[in-house]
Parts: structure tokens; C-alpha cells; sequence
């Protein structure tokens, strides 16, 4: 299995609209960050977790031809907005896209993209099966089998997922040990780290830091980062042993 972090950044992205701060204006490429997504690929399966604004331009930049499935982790638009873009696939590989959400997320795709739900056969509009997460219960697409990780992002409740030897969390600030304990053993997570500042819906670097020291993978990657975390090759080398800032592009062999 493989793992490529198509994006890395927060909900703004970096560089921010407008903004002349050194990471906004550096030339190391691991410092741009388009918005929050990950391809997990195996000899007979290939799946996005998360579309965001930019899904678009990451599967051009990975020369992704065929798509299975996109797994959703909660209805943000940072996380959804690019769901359109499956028209591409659908014209492809001759089939609607298998989308799998849980109730609270299938009611913002039927709310953000309402044209694609109606009852009207309109040319051109994205073909899509909807499929039902339930948090308690792990799913199957193909031959990647999906633990859902139920944690809190504020108050709203969003998925994470194991799969196999990878956990992937994003958008959370609050996880249950019962939920924590699932991420065990695995030999690498993915956790979100916004910034050093406390923040109301997201994990601050040194409380990712925690959490991931309290999980005990192999190796921790940071994503969901702000332009306010500061520049990727300063912040890397402060971090312990086995944790490191993930950047878009980055990728992981199990």
C-alpha cells in the first residue's frame, strides 16, 4: 500500500491570500500547501480520502487516471468542495463514483451539490453512489479495509480512519481513549497540528505531540498546517524522534 499527501494545509491554504509572512513567501516548495487530502493506492484499489478545492489540481499533479472511491471525513468545505470534479472519472471509467460518508456529511453534499441529487437525468452532472459510514463499524472498498475513528473537531464529530498500518486523523482536537486505542500499533499516524497557538477546533503542535506520544506509532506526520506553524525546515527539526511535518507530495510505502 501506498500513501501520498496530495495536500498538507490548513482550510487557506499556504501561501494566504494576501500574506507576505516568510512562509507564505518561501522558495522551499515544502512550505506551499494545498488543502488537506490524501491517495492511498494498492495493486487493485485507489482511493482519496477527502475532496477538497484542490482536488482538481492534485490529481492532474499525480497523474491520477482512475479513482475507486472517495472516502469522506466530515462535510467542511475544505473537505467537500471538489466533489464536482468526479464528472472526469465518471466520463473515464463509465460508472458513477462510489462516495462513502456518514449521515451527517451525505446531508452536505446533498445540500453543497443539490443538482447532482435531484431527480433529473441533466447531461454532464457528476454520477455518484452514495454509501453510509457507520462510525462503529469498519468498511471495505475493494481490498482496503476502513476502521472509522470517531473524534471531536469543537463539537462536531469527524472521522478518522485506520487502514491497515496507516491511521489517518485530521480536524480534531478532542479524541476518547476507546477511539485512541484503535491507532495503536500502528506504524504510522497522521495528525492535524494547525499552529503553536491554542486554537477551538484543532490540535496546536505540542498537543498533537501528545496525542501522538500517547498512541505510540513508528512515525507521526503533521498535517492540516498553518502558515503560522512556521517554516517546515525549523519546526521539522524540533520535533521527537520518529515525528515529522508532512508536505504535499510526501510518500509512504507499507
Amino acid at each position: 500500500m501506498k500513501v501520498t499527501f496530495l495536500g498538507t494545509g490548513t482550510s487557506q491554504g499556504v501561501p494566504f491570500i494576501g500574506c507576505d509572512c516568510a512562509v507564505c513567501t518561501s522558495p522551499d516548495a515544502r512550505n506551499n500547501r494545498l488543502r488537506t487530502s490524501v491517495l492511498i493506492q494498492t495493486a487493485n484499489t485507489t482511493v482519496v480520502i477527502d475532496s477538497g478545492p484542490d482536488f482538481r489540481q492534485q490529481m492532474l499533479r499525480h497523474h491520477v487516471k482512475h479513482l475507486d472511491a472517495i472516502v469522506f471525513t466530515h462535510g467542511h468545505k475544505d473537505h467537500v468542495a471538489g466533489m464536482d470534479d468526479v464528472r472526469a472519472y465518471n466520463f473515464h471509467q463509465g460508472k458513477a463514483m462510489q462516495v462513502y460518508a456518514d449521515l451527517q456529511t451525505q446531508e452536505v453534499l446533498k445540500r453543497e451539490f443539490q443538482y447532482v441529487f435531484q431527480n433529473q437525468n441533466y447531461p454532464g452532472i457528476p454520477q455518484v453512489d452514495l454509501n453510509n459510514i457507520d462510525g462503529h463499524n469498519s468498511f471495505k472498498i475493494n481490498d482496503l479495509e476502513f476502521i472509522p475513528i470517531r473524534v471531536l473537531h469543537y463539537k462536531m464529530e469527524v472521522l478518522g480512519f485506520r487502514i491497515g498500518d496507516f491511521t489517518y486523523i485530521t480536524d480534531a482536537n478532542y479524541i476518547e481513549p476507546a477511539e485512541m486505542d484503535k491507532a495503536k500499533g500502528s506504524k504510522a499516524l497522521v495528525l492535524n497540528a494547525l499552529r503553536y497557538q491554542e486554537h477551538p477546533s484543532h490540535f496546536t503542535l505540542p498537543q498533537a505531540i501528545d496525542v501522538a506520544t500517547a498512541i505510540g506509532a513508528d512515525d507521526a506526520y503533521f498535517t492540516h498546517i498553518s502558515h503560522q506553524l512556521g517554516l517546515h525546515e525549523e519546526v521539522d527539526k524540533t520535533l521527537p524522534q520518529g515525528m515529522h511535518l508532512a508536505y504535499d507530495g510526501l510518500t509512504l510505502t507499507f
